[in-house]
């Protein structure tokens, strides 16, 4: 049964559909111009810590970038405690939710700077021992 709301007739629904079938199925793009295609990322791209990027390797200011898109003005100064909750409600890469939460919990921040300057001298104090 069809309702008559639809754009689309039947025939031209199951058209698209197997116009479809070659790209779900060989999962890479089937067409014959490259320009069709989308364009992958650049290399000076700012990477996210959710990304292609470790987050072992990030540096101070991927890290504080990260937390600024994140977190708001309005989420410090708070405890670590709270920082992790407002990155669980702000979807925060999971990544850097596990990152914050390993800091001290009694420690206050001041704002991403000061996390971020946290984060990355927790990491490089590990390296060092």
């Amino acid at each position: 049964m069809q309702r008559g709301s639809d754009r689309l007739s039947v025939h031209r629904d199951d058209e698209m559909k197997h116009e479809l079938q070659g790209l779900l199925r060989s999962g890479h793009p089937t067409r014959s111009e490259e320009w069709h295609d989308p364009e992958p990322g650049a290399d000076d791209d700012p990477q996210v810590w959710g990304g292609g990027l470790a987050p072992e390797a990030a540096s101070l200011e991927t890290v504080r970038l990260e937390l600024a898109r994140t977190l708001h003005r309005a989420d410090f100064p708070a405890p670590t405690k709270s920082v992790v909750s407002a990155l669980r409600r702000h979807h925060a890469p999971d990544a850097l939710i596990e990152a914050v939460a390993e800091l001290p919990p009694k420690k206050t921040w001041q704002g991403a700077q000061d996390l971020a300057e946290a984060l990355v001298g927790e990491r490089g104090s590990t390296e060092r021992e």
